[in-house]
Parts: C-alpha cells; structure tokens; sequence
C-alpha cells in the first residue's frame, strides 16, 4: 500500500471519528428533571403552529431546530445568548418597534470526499444570509402589507462541482462565490389573511415542494429536488437565484391551502451568445431581472390534518403540485429527421418540442412523539415527482426518510436523521448512451440512475448556535458518467462523503 494511500485512509478515519465523537460529546444526557418541565411549559405546543417550514402549519414534530433550506422558520438567536450586549445601543429593538426586522446567520461547512468520485479532498463553503423584513403596518400603516429581501454573500468551493461530479449536491449551500441578491418582494395579505398575493423577485424553493422533515438534511436534494434543479431552465428560481413572479396564496382555513405563481422561466437571463452555459454565471449579482424568457407556471395544494389539540391521530401533510415551463426545448435524443443525435449523419439538433412539465407529491407525517414532551418525537416523510423522458435528463425522483428529535434525554432540541434520494436518468438518455456506444464503435458507460443516503445529527449547542456532521454515500454520481480525470474514461466511483457544519444566527 502507497504511503500517499494510507495518509488518505488516515485522515479518512480520523475525520469519521472526530464526527461520531463530537455526536456523542454533544449528546450526553445532562437532565435537570425541574428545568426540563419549566422549558416544556414554556415551549407551548409547536404542532399546528405557523412556524412549519414554507409557511404552512407544523405537524412534523421533528422539524429542526436548524436549516439551511430557505423554506424554514428558524427562530433560535444568539441575542438571547448575549444579553443586554446582544443588542448594543438598543438599535435592533428600536427597529422592531417600527417593525423592522433583520436576521443574520452564517453556515460554514468542510465536506471531504474519502472515497470515490473524481477525485479525493476537501471543499469549505460558506454563507452568510442576510434577511430583512417589513411590516408596513407597523412602519406606515399600510394594513396587510410587507416587503422583505434576501442576501447572500458565499465563498469557497463545493465539493459536487470540484471533487464529486454528482447531480443531487451534497451540500444545499453549494454555490459559485459571489455576493448576490436574492429574494425582493411586496407582499399584500387580504381578507383577514386568507389571501395574500406576492409580487417581486421570488423564490420558490421557498414554498413549493417542501417537507418539514427533510428540511434537517444537508444534500441539496433533500431541499429542492434534483429533478427540479436538473430540468427546470437554470436550475428553477431557487437557491442562489431567484426571478421575478407573482404568486398567489389563498389559505381558507387552517388545514388548507392552495398556491400558485408565475416567474420568468430562467432566473440565470439568457445565454445570448451561446457563451456562457452557467446561470450563476450569467447573473452574478442577481440584479439582472430577467423578463423576457419563456414563463415558468407553478401550482400546488396541501392539506394538514390532526393539528387541532386532542385530535385521535397523529398529525401529516399531504401536498399535491405540478408546473408547466413555457417555451421550446430540444429533444434528448432524435434529430429533427427522426435519427438518433449519437448518428455521424445527425446534424447533432434535437427535434424541438412544445413546452415542458412535472407533477409532484409530497407526504409529510408524525409518527410518534414523546408522552412526556409533546414538541419530542419522530417523523418520516417521502416525496415522489415525474416528468416527460423525451426531454429531461430525470424523468423520476424519489426520496424518503425519517428523522426523530429530542431522542437522547437532555437533548431535546437535538435532531438525527437517515434519508435517501434516488434519481433516474430519463430513457431517452439511456438510449442515446447505448447508441453512441455502437454508432461511434467506442464503448462508453451507459447512464441508468443516482442514489444518495444521508445519516446527520444536528445538535443544538444553544441559543442561535449549532453543530451538524453528516455522512453521504453517493451511488453512480452523475448517473454514472465517465470520469474527466480518468484516461481510460471509467465510471466516477461510488462516493463516500463527510460534513461537518457550524450555524450561528443572529
């Protein structure tokens, strides 16, 4: 065994053991029977709150403390840590007043890629989002009305674009360095608030296709899903782009709600020149606006049940949805003269076809909670969504996994998770590799799916302060495509995938 081998697999180990340890440093039981019911009291009952990520009520009671995702609520602050020095001058406390809002949290990751991929080694990442918000009521008396915006700053690398190669990122905060608006929006609430229309530069991994559960893990598909940000055109007004819309949210009791909105259909602008293939590249700053693209429609439906106290069951959320991409979008592997785009004679144009589309379901459930802390317990969720082969790289993508919080005593807002998402490549594409391969006469691998599992333990060191290692293991990455790096062109190998990541809010 090389010497440069056995460093490796050196720093491999020591990295799983510095991960486990710190899980189980962090968990040891500390239990104060007293506190542990004065915090209880305190806490109130979070299922059927309007604190469930994407803004619907909670009924995971194993939603985290802690997210990246752009759909939850997080509201643990370090001010609270702090003291009277958490807020110096009184600035921040005068702002509320005048309902003037802001948070600050910064994510810092390491993700080492041990095994696999294209190659081996280390990406740090990190972010800072920076979210301001305004109650106009409050501010100017405009009843009903609200403005908030959304900025990143991020910096470093991540390791599905450097070391991986893979479709469903390993990191949910994986993206190009750059300083860069996101969100920015006029909100009207209507009718008491059972209807607010939303107008500005949106985001809809906001809102649409979310799981309270899911929201803990750190791969970026178990957030936005893979089919989305591989089939939709610059990846979806999503995390670090967004474009600008209109939404409609209409909310006719507690259970229900439906949504719907209209947003340019690539938050990247268009590739004028056929230079630049990259969204993140094309809009920088996140200031381009782009309006002229081809519309993107999103709608969906969700229906919570057994939120009321007492209820029989335990409490879920099912949501139904779809969108539809306007425009014209090139067939994956048939020419306009019906040969196969693998064909030497092809003139290497798919055959253009009339717009684009996917359907998706979301399950979202409760499946115990603890008899002595209501806000402790476990949740499982699965997410399912389809869309037309003959046009996108995944034509199916499921994930599922369960999460429970508060599982060792004393550590009640600690959360631990396993989940898998799997992605198959379209059959469209899966032909195409296997003509190549007897077109061209040169063997290749022939693209079939992408899997990942995820295990992440979150651990809450207190107010606005956390700590989160994961483990993935990636199957196929890439849907088993061959490695750049590799002159022989052999698949990427398997992945095997460590992260450790630090949150502070404030």
């Amino acid at each position: 065994m090389s010497r440069g081998l056995r460093a490796g697999r050196a720093r491999s180990a020591a990295l799983a053991a510095l991960l486990l340890s710190g899980s189980a440093a962090v968990a040891q039981p500390v239990l104060d029977v007293p506190g542990e019911a004065a915090r209880i009291a305190s806490e109130g009952l979070s299922i059927g709150s309007d604190a469930g990520a994407g803004g619907d009520p909670q009924t995971s009671v194993a939603q985290p403390v802690f997210s990246a995702q752009r759909s939850a609520e997080v509201t643990s602050t370090i001010e609270d840590l702090l003291g009277p020095a958490g807020d110096p001058g009184g600035f921040r406390a005068f702002l509320r007043t005048r309902g003037i809002t802001y948070d600050l949290i910064y994510f810092t990751e390491a993700v080492h890629t041990a095994r696999g991929g294209k190659r081996r080694g280390t990406a740090t990442l990190g972010m800072v989002d920076i979210d301001v918000d305004v109650d106009l009521d409050t501010l100017a008396g405009w009843k009903g009305g609200a403005l908030h915006t959304t900025f990143y700053q991020i910096h470093g690398s991540g390791a599905s674009r450097s070391y991986i190669g893979n479709l469903l990122t390993v990191s949910d905060i994986e993206a190009l360095s750059a300083s860069r608006l996101n969100e920015l929006w006029f909100e009207q609430s209507l009718f008491d608030g059972s209807v607010a229309v939303r107008v500005g530069q949106l985001a809809t991994d906001t809102e649409y296709m979310i799981s309270q559960t899911g929201i803990l893990f750190t791969n970026g598909s178990l957030g936005w899903a893979g089919i989305l940000a591989s089939n939709l055109r610059g990846g979806g007004p999503s995390y670090p782009l967004a474009s600008p819309g209109v939404r409609v949210k209409i909310v006719p009791n507690a259970n229900l709600s439906f949504q719907a909105g209209l947003y340019d259909g690539d938050p990247g602008g268009p590739d004028r020149f056929g230079r630049e293939p990259d969204p993140q590249r094309r809009n920088r700053t996140g200031t381009r606006f782009p309006l002229t693209d081809p519309a993107l429609a999103i709608a969906e439906v969700s229906y919570a049940y057994n939120i009321a106290p007492g209820s029989a069951g335990e409490p879920g959320t099912v949501t139904l949805g779809g969108w539809y991409q306007f425009g014209r979008f090139n067939a994956l592997n048939r020419d306009t003269e019906g040969r196969s785009l693998a064909d030497p004679e092809s003139s290497g144009v798919g055959r253009r076809l009339s717009g684009d589309s996917g359907i998706y379901g979301v399950i979202d459930q409760t499946v115990y909670r603890e008899p002595d802390d209501p806000n402790d317990g476990a949740s499982v969720f699965l997410r399912a969504s389809g869309s037309p082969g003959d046009r996108n790289l995944i034509d199916f993508y499921l994930d599922a996994g369960i999460a429970y919080r508060g599982l060792f005593r004393g550590r009640s807002d600690d959360t631990m998770g396993l989940a898998v998402g799997y992605a198959r490549i379209s059959d469209a594409v899966r032909r195409l590799d296997a003509e190549a391969a007897i077109l061209g006469g040169v063997p290749g691998p022939r693209r079939s799916m992408e899997t990942v599992v995820e295990a992440t333990y979150q651990a809450v060191l207190g107010p606005g302060l956390a700590l989160q290692p994961s483990i993935q293991y990636v199957f196929k990455p890439g849907g088993g495509i061959s490695n750049p790096r590799d002159p022989d062109g052999a698949r990427i190998r398997n992945a095997a995938v460590f992260g450790l990541r630090a949150t502070i809010r404030y």
